[in-house]
């Protein structure tokens, strides 16, 4: 099997020659931003013999909406509107992942990061403020996350209509436990979780629903049971559940992860016989379908990606 063809085959439920891999961490500083971020894609991807791309979004955390800028009061939501086709936090992004997309050596599956319009308003304005509003005024709120629900669901359009990538990796947050009780999350985040990642399945064939465990505090794990899409990460050390555990609980679904993407964890940390271990270790517990090892989350941007690389040659060796 090639590239594209084994990690498609593993979201699909069906029979792999291998687990497929796939690993990705933040690029910083320069090498976030425009062309540099792109050739440092390629430099990654291109050079290790990991099975899948994810593109990442760096230097597109902050939602560039000037409204949302000058919020002060609840009320002032009501004036914001969608960035729309042109804006470029939009066309920017599309054009990043189309470069990429056309510079890889290898046929494989490409998906593009997209949050959440509760994460990009949390990055755009602060938690803080966020926070408050939605005690003071949820409506107001509400009518925010729809604005920004548009914009996503428009980037998640035009990266497969324009870019031509397979799909997006959808970051969920906010469901930490001493955040919101389930209940409360459903009424007030979920209508526009929803509303982007089924948008985006009506485009993609390969979306990948990440449930991020980035404050290393225990999400409520089911408010996002449900959400649909054909593969689903989450922060195994975070949240206590392994591959096995995970499959189970979404019902089937191909899952992908199984390393800990922390300093301490194996893959960053490891001696290459420890990470080569570990590697057989989940292959043999996850079993060979519906499986793509992968990380909690993104790795530390100062991970030695050759440490990936161990990975997939342990999978390659003669059983």
């Amino acid at each position: 099997m090639n590239k594209r063809e084994r990690v498609l085959a593993a979201m699909n439920l069906q029979p792999v020659d291998r687990l497929p891999v796939g690993f990705w961490f933040h690029f910083q500083a320069e090498q976030g931003v425009g062309q540099a971020c792109v050739q440092a894609h390629l430099d990654y991807y291109n050079h290790i013999d990991v099975d899948m791309v994810k593109i990442m979004c760096d230097s597109y955390f902050d939602y560039p909406n000037p409204v949302a800028k000058a919020v002060k009061e609840p009320q002032d939501w009501y004036a914001m509107k969608p960035l729309g086709k042109s804006h470029p936090f939009i066309q920017e992004q599309v054009a990043r992942a189309k470069a990429v997309k056309a510079g890889l050596k290898d046929d494989m599956v490409v998906i593009y990061n997209v949050f959440a319009p509760f994460s990009l308003i949390r990055f755009s304005v602060g938690d803080d403020l966020v926070m408050d509003h939605l005690q003071r005024d949820p409506k107001a709120i509400a009518y925010a996350l729809d604005v920004i629900a548009q914009d996503c669901c428009l980037l998640s359009e035009l990266l497969v209509t324009e870019a031509g990538i397979d799909g997006v990796y959808y970051c969920v947050q906010g469901g930490e436990k001493n955040r919101f009780t389930p209940e409360y999350y459903r009424e007030h985040i979920t209508p526009t979780d929803l509303r982007v990642l089924e948008h985006a399945n009506r485009f993609g064939i390969a979306n990948v629903l990440h449930c991020c465990g980035w404050a290393g505090i225990p999400n409520n794990m089911e408010i996002w049971q449900d959400y649909p899409a054909k593969t689903v990460n989450w922060a195994c050390y975070v949240e206590d559940m392994d591959l096995v555990q995970g499959k189970a609980f979404f019902g089937g679904r191909c899952v992908l992860g199984g390393f800990d993407n922390r300093p301490q964890g194996v893959l960053y940390a490891g001696t290459k016989e420890e990470v080569e271990a570990e590697t057989l270790r989940l292959a043999s517990q996850a079993g060979s379908t519906g499986v793509i090892l992968g990380a909690d989350c993104t790795l530390p941007a100062t991970v030695d990606v050759h440490r990936f690389q161990w990975v997939v040659d342990a999978l390659n060796q003669p059983a």
